[in-house]
């Protein structure tokens, strides 16, 4: 075709004002035409504008039976895919000049609804270079997961890239983390009208805090589970040899109250806070106000819980940290080792979802 010539010329002269007419002209003369699909799709190449050239290509491939245009479509998509990838890696170079981006840090991707999901994958496979599959199985629909630990300005560069493609993501440093500051309740002194709080600092000293229940922007609250070795059998084996097993026995609950003006995380937790000093905490109702004489700590827990509730109704809480703690405390264990939990659970089995709980709620702390 005569016009489709003329189109290439124009490309090569870089006229793509013209080339851009010509097409439109030929489209609406000739719309089932594959050469036509073909320049369209490379003006969009040369004229920067990749996701829609991707697209073109793309189609092309499904629907085209003339080996030289589906040879020409492979070219043009392999194009993009190194035009990208050099852009990523001058990116990610330029980032790492600057000595404050070489910090160590995370990349955490954010759930994905179902109906976003197909088109997450098929970004994030095109942005981190990873076949569908992969891409799909690092993409879920709740809680978050770590995708990718490492220098804070390449990590920067995938999240930028992974955003713009609508896929939720955010980073942080972990020397960020390192820096909030983290203070164990042991009991209240007094809730109105500011409360005040005996409580251990990160050296384990002793003191009282005051703090005003406005301060407070999110609460993070968590199960961390206690683990015991049971005696156990295999029934499926003939001799039921006995073997030893991990299991669960109980769990502790944490909840976790941020300071963000402060950089200062306040935590409960049921297994150490002392119910018998300070203040009873009394549950308001709609009748009249009820102090609970329940004898249990899991009682007394829900009754403090309860009553920080009423104080901070409006405050948002995070409790999705059971899909982060399994993964995290399972697959980055090198990571949370170097973190210290600030919680004080008595334990025979030392466990890696304690400082996961740490990670989560100062990942909480700095997003929000």
């Amino acid at each position: 075709m005569k016009e489709i010539k003329e189109v290439a010329t124009l490309l090569e002269q870089k006229n793509y004002q013209q080339a851009a007419k010509l097409l439109k002209k030929i489209q609406k003369e000739h719309p089932q035409n594959l050469w036509v699909q073909l320049y369209i799709g490379r003006w969009y190449e040369e004229t920067d504008k990749l996701e829609s050239a991707e697209k073109f290509y793309r189609k092309l491939l499904k629907d085209a039976t003339n080996p030289q245009v589906v040879i020409q479509a492979r070219q043009g998509l392999k194009r993009i895919e190194n035009i990208e990838k050099n852009r990523q890696q001058q990116a990610i170079a330029v980032a790492k000049s600057n000595p404050e981006n070489i910090e160590p840090g995370l990349l955490i991707i954010e759930p994905i609804s179902k109906e976003n999901k197909q088109e997450a994958v098929k970004n994030l496979a095109r942005i981190m270079k990873i076949d569908t599959y992969t891409a799909r199985m690092q993409l879920q629909n709740r809680g978050w997961r770590i995708y990718r630990l490492g220098a804070i300005g390449e990590l920067k560069v995938y999240g930028e890239e992974m955003l713009k493609a609508g896929i939720p993501v955010f980073w942080a440093k972990i020397s960020d983390i390192e820096k909030i500051h983290i203070f164990r309740v042991q009991y209240f002194q007094s809730i109105s009208p500011q409360a005040n709080i005996v409580c251990l600092n990160e050296q384990d000293k002793m003191g009282s805090l005051n703090f005003d229940w406005s301060e407070v922007v999110a609460k993070v609250e968590g199960l961390l589970p206690i683990f015991i070795n049971a005696m156990d059998y295999d029934p499926r084996r003939r001799s039921q040899k006995i073997r030893h097993k991990k299991m669960t026995q109980d769990y502790a609950n944490i909840l976790d109250l941020h300071l963000s003006s402060r950089r200062s995380i306040i935590r409960f937790c049921d297994q150490n806070y002392q119910y018998q000093k300070g203040i009873t905490p009394k549950i308001q109702t709609q009748e009249q106000p009820l102090l609970t004489q329940q004898t249990t700590n899991r009682s007394k827990w829900n009754d403090l819980v309860n009553m920080i509730d009423q104080k901070l109704s409006k405050v948002p809480t995070w409790s999705d940290f059971a899909p982060f703690g399994e993964v995290t405390s399972r697959d980055y264990t090198q990571l949370l080792s170097r973190l210290k939990s600030h919680i004080d659970i008595s334990r025979k089995i030392e466990t890696m979802w304690d400082p996961a709980f740490q990670l989560y709620s100062s990942l909480v702390f700095l997003k929000t």
